[in-house]
């Protein structure tokens, strides 16, 4: 109604308001149409709600009764066998019940014709259950005849044969009975009836085209479909009860340990074939746990007997009875379709067989040849699986039967090879203590020797000739040069281990090492080459690409070679100066690559380092002659590229800083050794890609400088300061005049910085007038210079200093003139101040601008 009242008011009249009763009706009618619109949204969104939202839902209907029924819980099929396979149990328990308790207030032919006439009846009931198609029941009763047999055994032995012991009478009973069973279970297999076909619906036969099956039909083809035949409890309940009789039975006769595994294997042996001849169902799977079960007690037995044997004759029963666990496991491999299980038995195999005929050599052999004749047994294993014709995935099982044992023996050797390698070690805390007595001792210095370790070489030996000769064999070009860089090793390591395992003379083992360090760096040089003339391929060959095999296997036994070397050459002065200047000698021969030049400078400072002490030098002394290798490392830089010259350079580096750590103690000395480092830095710099090695040798010159100045005493802060600045001032004049744009902060910045703030702090705590007075007159001079040719650096630099050493300067006197006047002089000239400022704040804007435009156009 207002709006309405509003909107009238506005039409009617005939004279516009004033602007301020023009604006509140205006506003006023904005409020109105405001209000109205909001009630309009608020309808339109119920009614879009409305709209939305579903329909009522209806009632539901009566169920009906067959809806109401209650939803079985278990299928027919399951309350059948369990209807059955309760009534067996409890059958089974009436039975033994009437055995054991009911049996005694009968006669013999009571007992007789109950037992007799009971087991035929129940074992004959399934005859007419199968031919009615009655199956499950038939099952369950033919259970109950089965066990009915076991109490009729059992009432057998406990009323006639009760002379008769027990453990023979149960091993000829589980035979009996599991002869009897699958009989039983075999002629009801054969009953009319006993077997279902499942036919496909009538139809056309499916006509013969290339690439299909004869006998594949068509949807509507006739075609059987074998099923089950007969009972499926006889025949596994007639395997399971073929476990124990010759088990049984070699415990009855007392044939020992050999014959009891004997029969768990020939039991195993027996599994196994059954399971590879069924089909897949219950007999499979019964004869396969069988197999397993009595395998896995027989294996490790044998294993054991093979193991403690005392006597030749002892290890070959038990050899004997590994072979016959490995001669089914390898059956069992060759009939096996899947490559994977069949290579599994074939492993086993081939690791059954080593241990045997290993364990018959090692009763022949001394203790010392048990790890090499298992080898042997391992390697002739292998060249019967290359001469034999036997099916892929067996040979590749038995093949890594045989990689199985040489892996074994090989890592029966590495504690021979660490302690050939690490022990020389020892050496480094007893340096020129005296040459052991032999290689041995040279070795064990403060580690035992491995026992039994007298054949490890000829392991090694052995092995690595088996992967070298395996090289030729790799069509893989990658691969063969992995099996050859480990066979390299293999035999690295028998020459590493050799010396000490014979005892030889120290200085016979320091040239066995040396020569195997110098066989190595010339692999390392011409290796491509030799990997191809091994592998009978061109070094780049189209088809496979370069070789793989570069110089880094042999490079790095070189390495590891020479670092056995070079500690074991500490016992005496002699052989360390002998040896290292050989070994530097030898790895600058193979510089081209970076491992060996940076080695070849490592032991040249070794090298340095053992003459200055044998000569009896200070250490600061000895730097100089460690200098040497840094100087020789800027040479030797010039001749290679790449890598290498990296290497070079910063094992150069690195010796020098051994100089200086040598020099450390004497700062004259000091001085002289961070001179040269700046003098080869400096010569190194001369190269166009290391010119900013420069800026290291002008570091080690002033470093130089500052430890002289230091030697003598010189606490001036301007000597030290100084050498920095001139040549920081040259640098930026020169680089000024090639650039006429560079700032003159980055020219001179750094130079002029060096000296004027380190003297500044120093003359503001110095209580004399001359180092203030000859600050201030430097700062003004620069200050002037820096107006003249309007340089920023200069002017800036040099004003503030110059105002802040003045400042110093008047320091005293301001205080006293601060002590004169009276405490409300300050806090009033300081209120002067401010209305100075802002009376004339707009001028003072005018000339800060004024003075940032002048120096804006400074460089």
């Amino acid at each position: 109604m207002s709006y309405d009242v509003t909107a009238t008011t506005l039409r009617g009249m005939t004279y516009l308001p004033p602007p301020a009763e023009e604006l509140r009706l205006l506003d006023a009618e904005l409020r109105q149409l405001d209000a109205r619109r909001a009630q309009l949204l608020a309808r339109r969104a119920w009614l879009v709600a409305t709209l939305r939202s579903p329909a009522p839902a209806q009632a539901p209907a009566a169920p009906r009764p067959e809806a109401m029924a209650p939803r079985p819980e278990a299928t027919a099929p399951r309350v059948q066998n369990v209807l059955l396979l309760l009534g067996g149990v409890l059958l089974i328990i009436a039975a033994m019940a009437f055995t054991l308790v009911s049996w005694g207030h009968l006669g013999i032919a009571g007992r007789g014709l109950v037992l007799g006439a009971l087991t035929l009846a129940v074992l004959t009931a399934p005859v007419p259950l199968l031919r009615r198609g009655l199956r499950s029941t038939a099952e369950s009763v033919a259970g109950l005849g089965l066990a009915l047999t076991v109490l009729d055994a059992y009432a057998l032995h406990e009323t006639v044969c009760t002379r008769v012991d027990g453990t023979a009478y149960a091993a000829v009973a589980a035979a009996a009975l599991a002869g009897l069973w699958a009989a039983y279970g075999a002629g009801l297999g054969a009953l009319p009836g006993s077997g279902r076909t499942r036919t496909a619906q009538p139809g056309a036969a499916r006509p013969t085209r290339p690439g299909t099956r004869p006998d594949a039909v068509e949807p509507g083809a006739t075609k059987p479909v074998p099923d089950a035949a007969g009972l499926r409890l006889p025949l596994p309940a007639a395997l399971i009860a073929a476990q124990v009789p010759l088990v049984l039975w070699a415990i009855a006769a007392s044939a020992g340990p050999y014959g009891v595994t004997a029969a768990l294997l020939v039991t195993a042996g027996f599994d196994t074939g059954v399971a590879l001849r069924v089909t897949a169902g219950p007999k499979r799977v019964a004869a396969t746990v069988g197999a397993y079960v009595a395998g896995a007690w027989g294996v490790p037995a044998a294993g054991w007997l093979s193991w403690t044997a005392a006597g030749p004759s002892a290890a070959a029963r038990a050899a004997a009875l590994l072979l016959l666990a490995a001669a089914i496991a390898l059956g069992a491999a060759r009939r096996l379709p899947h490559p994977v299980s069949a290579g599994g038995h074939a492993l086993a195999a081939g690791l059954l067989v080593v241990a045997g005929s290993g364990g018959v050599l090692r009763s022949l052999l001394p203790d010392v040849w048990t790890v090499p004749a298992h080898l042997a047994c391992g390697i002739a294993l292998l060249g019967a699986v290359k001469a034999g014709r036997l099916p892929e995935a067996v040979r590749r099982g038995l093949a890594a039967a045989s990689g199985a044992v040489q892996a074994l023996a090989v890592l029966w050797t590495l504690p021979v090879v660490a302690v050939a390698l690490l022990g020389p070690a020892g050496w480094a805390g007893r340096a020129w203590s005296g040459a052991p007595a032999d290689a041995r001792d040279a070795v064990t210095a403060d580690v035992p020797w491995p026992p039994l370790a007298a054949t490890a070489p000829l392991v090694l030996v052995a092995v690595a000739t088996v992967v070298a000769v395996a090289v030729r064999t790799i069509s893989d070009t990658t691969w063969g040069a992995r099996a050859l860089g480990g066979a390299l090793t293999l035999a690295w390591s028998a020459a590493l281990v050799l010396p000490a395992t014979l005892e030889l003379p120290y200085s016979v083992g320091l040239l066995a090492e040396g020569l195997t360090t110098a066989g190595l760096l010339l692999l390392t040089v011409h290796s491509p080459t030799t990997l191809a003339r091994l592998l009978r391929r061109a070094p780049t060959d189209s088809a496979t690409g370069p070789a793989p095999l570069t110089h880094h296997t042999p490079t790095v036994l070189a390495l590891l070679t020479s670092a056995s070397l070079a500690l074991l050459s500490l016992a005496s002065e002699p052989a360390t100066l002998t040896v290292l200047a050989l070994l530097t000698a030898l790895f600058a021969g193979a510089a081209r690559r970076p491992a060996p030049a940076a080695a070849s400078l490592a032991y040249a400072t070794a090298l340095a380092c053992a003459t200055g002490a044998l000569l009896g030098r200070q250490r600061e002394h000895t730097a100089l002659l460690v200098l040497a290798v840094p100087a020789a490392a800027a040479l030797l830089a010039t001749r290679v590229t790449g890598a290498t010259r990296t290497a070079v350079e910063v094992t150069g580096a690195a010796a020098g800083l051994v100089a200086v750590g040598l020099a450390v103690t004497d700062a004259p000395m000091l001085a002289l050794v961070l001179a040269l480092c700046g003098a080869i830095a400096a010569g190194t710099a001369i190269r166009a890609d290391r010119r900013a090695t420069g800026y290291a040798a002008a570091a080690l010159f002033v470093l130089a400088g500052w430890v002289r100045l230091a030697s003598w005493g010189v606490g001036a802060t301007e000597a030290y300061t100084l050498p920095v600045t001139v040549p920081a001032l040259i640098v930026g004049a020169l680089r000024r005049r090639r650039d006429p744009l560079a700032s003159s902060w980055t020219a001179y910045g750094a130079g002029l910085t060096a000296t004027l703030v380190p003297s500044l702090a120093a003359a503001w705590s110095d209580p004399h007038w001359p180092r203030p007075l000859l600050l201030g007159a430097a700062a003004l001079l620069l200050t002037l210079l820096g107006a003249r040719h309007r340089l920023r650096a200069p002017l800036l630099l040099g004003g503030a200093v110059l105002a802040l050493d003045a400042l110093h300067e008047l320091a005293p006197y301001l205080v006293q003139v601060t002590d004169a006047l009276p405490r409300w002089v300050p806090p009033a000239l300081a209120g002067l101040l401010l209305l100075a400022v802002g009376a004339t704040y707009e001028q003072r804007l005018k000339d800060v601008r004024r003075v940032r435009e002048v120096l804006g156009k400074m460089y």
